[in-house]
């Protein structure tokens, strides 16, 4: 499986009056929005910008976003580190619609990368500024970032509860595609690994593929909690991968056999996964997922049984029969601080 965002699946479709905003956005003709890397991430690399380009992420430009993802060779063994034995396969399972009932928190991410537009997932996280009223947004570092030699994408937006009544051929009606909106980012950061190391392929800046953005929309002065209902808590130095029984990953996986559509879910018992015996292992567990669901937030159950975020999809390999994410400690606190307390380069 490719690094899971994605490109174009078909000829990427732009209108008159796309063209024309992208140029005035170039001219400052639209509202810049100025944001920092996070400390000390900002000294390192230029400032995150999204110009928000009214009418931009249509229905139909969202349908022809491909899957982003980011691959590893299949079969990689147990020898790098320490990697637990790979695990099985596990069918990727619909998750229930509406998803504003069963997973507020869930939407996806669109941004224009390299190769066109793409996609990537994401979920609505607490801020602990701003308590009942986060606007945060966790995902994969390269749903956000080229990683290295690369830099920030452009036009970053999250849409929650994307297609909320999972209805096949939903990509044309707006109410349905984004029931509670399109959400721009106006801050980003990620971590140095990921802008240092990070690679499309091999697994490269893994241990720090994450992201937080900051996002808002332009027609509600509501924050995006107020919005969706819901923000979830993030549970950094969560315990060893053994004293965790179970975690359940989130996504809109939309490489073949998926199309982007309809939010999966996969649950299993975490292993560890070794890609450098220099940096941490990474969580791993069986699943069918495909392009599309990194970023997508993994979630397991805290000591007083409430449900958390632990990690967020980074890797798969190329046969699609496990996902990989990080573990979420120290730097992963710190990329998320700056962004809750609004640091600007």
């Amino acid at each position: 499986m490719s690094a899971h965002s994605g490109r174009p699946r078909g000829a990427v479709r732009t209108d008159v009056l796309v063209v024309l905003l992208t140029v005035l956005a170039v001219l400052g003709g639209a509202t810049a929005c100025s944001v920092q890397a996070g400390s000390p991430l900002g000294r390192a690399v230029p400032a995150f910008t999204n110009p928000v380009i009214p009418g931009l992420w249509t229905p139909e430009r969202m349908a022809d976003a491909d899957a982003s993802g980011r691959s590893v060779a299949d079969g990689l063994g147990a020898d790098l580190g320490e990697t637990d034995p790979e695990p099985a396969a596990l069918p990727a399972r619909p998750e229930r619609a509406p998803y504003r009932a069963s997973a507020p928190a869930v939407g996806k991410v669109f941004f224009d990368g390299p190769d066109g537009p793409s996609v990537c997932s994401g979920t609505a996280v607490e801020d602990p500024a701003r308590p009942g009223r986060s606007s945060l947004v966790w995902t994969a570092a390269h749903c956000v970032h080229g990683g290295k030699g690369g830099t920030w994408h452009r036009n970053i937006v999250f849409v929650p509860s994307y297609n909320d009544r999972g209805l096949a051929g939903a990509s044309r009606r707006t109410a349905e595609v984004a029931p509670l909106g399109t959400w721009w980012a106006d801050r980003a950061a990620t971590s140095e690994e990921w802008i240092a190391e990070g690679t499309t392929t091999g697994g490269g800046g893994s241990s720090g593929d994450f992201a937080v953005l900051r996002v808002a929309r332009k027609d509600t002065r509501a924050s995006l909690q107020e919005t969706a209902g819901v923000a979830v808590p993030v549970w950094f130095d969560a315990p060893p991968t053994a004293a965790i029984p179970a975690m359940k990953a989130f996504g809109y996986p939309a490489a073949d056999p998926f199309d982007g559509e309809r939010m999966f879910t996969c649950q299993d018992r975490p292993g560890r996964l070794s890609l450098r015996p220099d940096r941490p292992s990474l969580y791993r567990i069986g699943c069918t997922m495909t392009g599309g669901s990194s970023g997508g937030g993994w979630f397991a159950r805290r000591p007083d049984g409430s449900s958390a975020l632990v990690s967020n999809t980074s890797i798969g390999p190329l046969g699609s029969t496990w996902l990989a994410g990080p573990r979420l400690g120290r730097e992963a606190r710190s990329v998320y601080a700056s962004v809750s307390r609004g640091d600007t380069a």
